[in-house]
């Protein structure tokens, strides 16, 4: 649990992370924020909102992280409390932009200086920016996995594409169920804003914010459709080999049926008169042969092999 507060000329910013009962008390008793929004900050991630109270803004925002060791997505929030001298940002700890910013405007005194002279609008608009500039280096990731998975599904590595595959679409849902909201709360904030402090000069910058969430969404839904097909080329492929292979088999089968029933019918304790002949055995070896090349032959004809 960290609570680090850092004030400026005109702007107080107040770090969380990892918040505990005590820090979240705080903001509920000396800065006299609704229980009920501080209480959410307690919770898993929850659905991307925003909230407007009497004298303060509450938006959550959920961003998405990349565990290496697992290959997996999913979702880290960030919670802001929003007054025109005041912003608060409570979050766990794992946005390493976050992370990054917090320690150059602790660390120095002109970064202080540039974002805490004025009114959020500015420190929000760097966070947000950062945050979602983030997103972009794992868009590639996905791009580079799905670009590798067209290469070799068609070199024979169906079966081992599958996992890879599923575990692609299994991202690329979380990765979108984080965005969904996105472009829609800030928009929300540039209407929102107004009423506690000044954007003017930023809303150009904020308009691009809201870009740059449509473009995360439409690239996830650009990979959504790629995997998609991939998917379905992969078990096209799988379920064209596993015929194949049936057809084999079933030749197999086919020619070696009346093998068997040559075999069976001589294994009779029956009399034969063709079985008292000295070469009878090579005979019947004979016969067999013959069947089997011309089911061969038959098969051949028809182009079934």
């Amino acid at each position: 649990m960290f609570f680090h507060e850092i004030k400026g000329k005109n702007l107080t910013l107040i770090n969380i992370n990892r918040p505990g009962e005590e820090e979240l008390k705080i903001l509920e008793d000396e800065h006299q924020f609704y229980s009920l929004d501080v209480k959410d900050c307690f919770l898993p991630p929850q659905r991307t909102k925003i909230v407007e109270r009497a004298d303060y803004l509450f938006m959550v925002l959920i961003f998405p992280i990349y565990d290496h060791q697992t290959k997996e997505i999913y979702s880290s929030e960030v919670d802001f409390f929003i007054q025109k001298d005041l912003l608060v940002i409570i979050h766990n700890n794992e946005l390493s932009p976050l992370i990054e910013l917090f320690k150059i405007i602790e660390n120095n005194k002109d970064s202080q200086e540039e974002y805490l002279s004025g009114n959020p609008a500015i420190l929000l608009y760097e966070i947000l920016n950062a945050l979602l500039f983030y997103c972009f280096p794992m868009l590639n990731h996905i791009s580079i996995d799905i670009d590798d998975i067209e290469k070799r599904i068609f070199v024979g590595d169906e079966k081992k594409m599958v996992k890879e595959i599923l575990s692609i679409k299994q991202n690329i849902v979380n990765f979108r169920k984080v965005m969904q909201a996105h472009k829609t709360v800030i928009r929300k904030l540039i209407l929102k804003a107004p009423q506690f402090f000044s954007i003017i000069k930023l809303n150009i910058y904020f308009g691009d914010l809201v870009e740059h969430t449509k473009e995360i969404w439409d690239s996830l839904e650009n990979y959504k459709e790629s995997i998609n097909a991939l998917h379905k080329t992969n078990e096209a492929l799988i379920s064209f080999r596993l015929n194949d292979i049936m057809k084999i088999l079933t030749m197999i089968s086919v020619t070696l049926l009346p093998i068997t029933l040559i075999a069976s019918i001589f294994g009779m304790n029956a009399t034969m008169p063709f079985l008292e002949h000295p070469h009878s055995f090579l005979y019947v070896l004979l016969l067999m042969c013959f069947i089997s090349l011309g089911m061969v032959w038959f098969f051949k004809t028809k182009k079934w092999m």
